[in-house]
C-alpha cells in the first residue's frame, strides 16, 4: 500500500473544453440541446414543500424519527434541492440572471444554512479553473488532506463535518470576492425561514431540516458523490468521473458529471442524450455505478485519501471573469 503525501500534478490543461470542442465537431446536433428548463422551478416548490411538511408531521415525534426521517427521507431531497441550486448557479431554469438566483434561495430555504449564492460564486470557478488551488473550492487544503490522512475514522470524520471543511478553504480563495450584497439576501433569508419554522413547529422540526442537510452531503451514501466526481479511485490520469446508477432517478441525473462538465448549458433533463449521443466519448471513460459501493470503498480503502487529486498551476489563458459555458462560446464561434 502506498500512503500518498501529496497530490498528483499535472502539466496539461483541463479536460472538458477539448473535448467538448472534439464532440461538438463530430456532434453537431448536440447543440439542440442546449437551453433551459423553466419547468424544474416546479420540482424545486414540490422538494421544499416536501421538507416543511415533513419537519410540519415530526415536530412532535421522538428523536428516532427525527433521525430516522432525515436519513432516509431528508437527506434525498435536501441532495436533490442541491442539484436544483447547482441547476440555477448555470442559469438553467430562467434566461434573467436574478430569476434563477432567487430561485436558488428558495431552494436553499429547507437546508437551513445559507450557501446558495456562495455556491454560485465558488462553482463556477471551479469549472473554468479545475484543478487550480487557489481558485477550484473542490479541491481541499493541503493541511486538511493530511489531517484526514487514509484512516477509516478520518475519513468518517470528514463526510459527517464536510460543510465545515468546505467552509476552511474559502480563505486561500483570495481572488474571488466572499460578501456582496445578494449573500446578505440569501443569510436573511435563511434566518427568517428558520426562525419561523423554530417559532411554529419547534426544535424537532428545526432538528430535521438541519440533520437532513449533514446527511445529504456527508456520512451518507449520497456522501459518495463528492468522491465519485473528481477523486482518483480508478485512474490518475482521469479526473472527472460519471455515475450511471439508480439514484439519478431522485437526483436530477447529477451523475453524469463528465457530461455536465462538458456541455453546463444543458439542463439535468437532457444530460442523458449527451452520453446517447456520443457513446465513443464516454463509454471509454472509468465510471461509477454505485455510490452505496463507493461510500464504504472510500471508507475502508486506505489507498484513497484526499490527496487522490489532481493539481495544475495552468490556467489556460482563461479569464478570471469566465462563466464556464464553452459549449455555448463555441456555437457563438460557429456562428460568427
Amino acid at each position: 500500500m502506498i500512503k500518498r503525501t501529496d497530490f498528483v500534478y499535472s502539466s496539461e490543461s483541463e479536460p472538458h473544453r477539448i473535448r467538448t470542442k472534439k464532440i461538438l465537431k463530430q456532434f453537431p446536433q448536440l447543440r439542440k440541446l442546449i437551453g433551459k428548463n423553466p419547468n424544474t422551478i416546479f420540482a424545486i416548490v414540490g422538494l421544499v414543500a416536501f421538507q416543511v411538511v415533513l419537519a410540519w408531521f415530526l415536530r412532535d415525534q421522538s428523536w428516532w424519527w427525527v433521525f430516522g426521517a432525515a436519513y432516509l427521507l431528508g437527506a434525498f431531497a435536501d441532495h436533490a434541492l442541491f442539484v436544483m441550486i447547482h441547476e440555477c448557479t448555470h442559469q438553467l431554469l430562467f434566461k434573467n440572471r436574478n430569476a434563477n438566483r432567487w430561485a436558488s434561495m428558495f431552494a436553499n430555504l429547507p437546508q437551513i444554512l445559507p450557501s446558495a449564492i456562495s455556491f454560485e460564486k465558488y462553482h463556477i470557478k471551479h469549472h473554468s479553473f479545475q484543478g487550480v488551488h487557489e481558485l477550484d473550492a473542490d479541491l481541499p487544503n493541503k493541511w486538511e488532506a493530511k489531517l484526514i490522512s487514509n484512516s477509516f475514522f478520518g475519513k468518517a470524520l470528514w463526510l459527517l463535518f464536510f460543510p465545515v471543511f468546505q467552509l476552511f478553504r474559502l480563505s486561500r480563495l483570495r481572488e474571488i470576492h466572499p460578501i456582496d450584497g445578494w449573500i446578505i439576501t440569501n443569510f436573511l433569508l435563511q434566518v427568517i425561514f428558520t426562525t419561523a419554522i423554530a417559532y411554529f413547529m419547534g426544535w424537532h422540526s428545526v432538528a430535521f431540516l438541519l440533520l437532513s442537510f449533514s446527511f445529504s452531503v456527508g456520512l451518507h451514501p449520497l456522501g459518495a458523490r463528492w468522491i465519485q466526481e473528481h477523486y482518483l479511485t480508478h485512474s490518475v490520469e482521469q479526473e472527472t468521473y460519471s455515475y450511471y446508477g439508480n439514484f439519478n432517478a431522485v437526483a436530477f441525473n447529477v451523475g453524469f458529471h463528465n457530461e455536465h462538465h462538458d456541455f453546463p448549458s444543458i439542463p439535468w433533463n437532457k444530460l442523458p442524450e449527451i452520453k446517447k449521443t456520443a457513446p465513443e466519448f464516454y463509454d471509454t471513460l472509468y465510471y461509477h455505478t454505485s455510490w452505496t459501493k463507493l461510500f464504504f470503498r472510500f471508507l475502508f480503502d486506505r489507498e484513497i485519501s484526499l490527496f487522490n487529486r489532481i493539481l495544475r498551476k495552468d490556467r489556460g489563458r482563461v479569464a478570471l471573469t469566465d462563466v464556464s459555458k464553452p459549449d455555448v462560446e463555441m456555437e457563438m464561434v460557429k456562428e460568427h
